[in-house]
């Protein structure tokens, strides 16, 4: 059913790195969330006022809300749609991110409120009444919210949408509420055993831990998280692939929203080449690289020295330096002015952020690098890893 819907509904579906095919995306899930959560409401809201039974009316008001979880989604995505502007001008992406803690906070109130009735129950255990029509409703409200998970995941994982990934698990506390509800009349029919309250306090814990979690990944983006490795990796590699760029170093992933990233690097070129080839080749990458991984790369020439021999000596000795001190540090700007009392060292320090005291290792590394000559004088910016990938 999913693949039926997305190929008859999203046009270019395979194309998922298209803004405009993440919105139909984005719309589509909308749509079926609200239809699926309208008809349940209508099923059950008319099924317990004939039979007369207050578990499934609730329910059903229950699902009527879900429908305003679908719409907060819909609405969401077609916001995040919406092209950059003199107010915004990277876009409006993150209303997506927005978006979806707002139903992170929904899904943690379904488990706060089933936390409290589950609570009163135990205090106050109520007679559980087995009645097979009722029963067969809420199975089939299991059904479609089983599917409405699994759709939801499914699209959430193909165009990485948190708000999807947010629906799904949404979709997923109300089908364990209800199966929980069944479980505990069940139980109570053949065994005797009223549970239901202590059952629900477990299942209201799921389900509130899940909406943290939801609100946790939502919250990191806002926030500022680093690119992810692999995009990490993938603009290194790229960059460097390039002819005439003998590095890179600094960089730095923003992330405005879902497929909505701005990256900046740093590229070593070599001093003594020609300035307007240098610049045509970092052009070059830019363009290439931000059309082939979808998004803004701005790249920055920073010239390194690679024909000095004394330059490269010293620059050897750093190295040497540092990885004795610990083999993850790293450095690059790398320049020395020479002079005869005294030589200049200028360079950035990369220290791992595990490390708790950078002005330690960095004191180290200057102790370490006057041993190999007093006149060394060293003037080193600290970077940390979490930024400099």
């Amino acid at each position: 059913m999913t693949n039926f819907l997305v190929k008859h509904f999203v046009h270019n579906y395979q194309d998922t790195e298209n803004l405009e095919v993440r919105t139909a995306y984005g719309i589509l899930a909308g749509v079926v969330g609200i239809f699926c959560n309208l008809f349940l409401f209508a099923v059950k809201f008319i099924s317990g006022s004939l039979l007369h039974s207050v578990a499934v009316t609730a329910d059903a008001f229950n699902n009527f809300s879900d429908a305003g979880s679908s719409i907060i989604s819909l609405v969401g995505v077609k916001m995040a749609e919406k092209p950059a502007d003199k107010d915004h001008p990277f876009g409006h992406g993150r209303i997506e991110y927005i978006a979806a803690l707002i139903v992170a906070f929904l899904v943690l109130d379904v488990g706060f409120g089933f936390f409290k009735d589950s609570f009163a129950k135990i205090l106050h255990p109520e007679e559980l009444t087995f009645h097979a029509p009722s029963v067969a409703i809420l199975i089939l409200s299991i059904g479609i919210k089983f599917w409405m998970s699994r759709f939801n995941l499914s699209l959430g994982k193909k165009i990485d949408s948190k708000i999807m990934m947010a629906t799904a698990t949404d979709a997923m506390g109300d089908m364990v509420t209800t199966s929980v509800t069944i479980l505990s009349i069940l139980i109570f029919h053949f065994f005797h055993l009223n549970v239901d309250g202590f059952i629900g306090i477990i299942v209201a814990a799921i389900v509130m831990w899940a909406g943290v979690g939801i609100a946790r990944d939502t919250l990191s983006p806002l926030i500022g998280a680093p690119g992810d490795p692999e995009t990490c990796q993938a603009i290194t590699d790229l960059v460097e692939s390039y002819d005439g760029i003998m590095g890179t170093h600094d960089l730095i992933v923003h992330n405005y929203g879902p497929g909505r990233s701005i990256a900046s690097i740093h590229a070593e070129v070599p001093q003594d080449a020609d300035i307007r080839a240098s610049h045509e080749i970092i052009d070059k990458a830019e363009r290439e690289v931000s059309q082939k991984l979808n998004i803004l790369l701005v790249i920055h020439m920073d010239p390194i020295e690679t024909h000095d021999k004394r330059v490269l000596s010293v620059r050897s000795q750093v190295a040497e330096a540092i990885h004795t001190i610990d083999p993850e540090l790293s450095f690059h700007d790398f320049r020395m002015i020479d002079g005869k009392n005294q030589i200049n060292l200028i360079f950035d320090l990369v220290i791992p952020d595990k490390v708790k005291d950078p002005e330690l290792i960095k004191n180290q590394v200057i102790e370490v690098l006057k041993t190999k000559d007093p006149r060394y004088h060293c003037i080193i910016t600290v970077d940390t890893d979490f930024i400099s990938y």
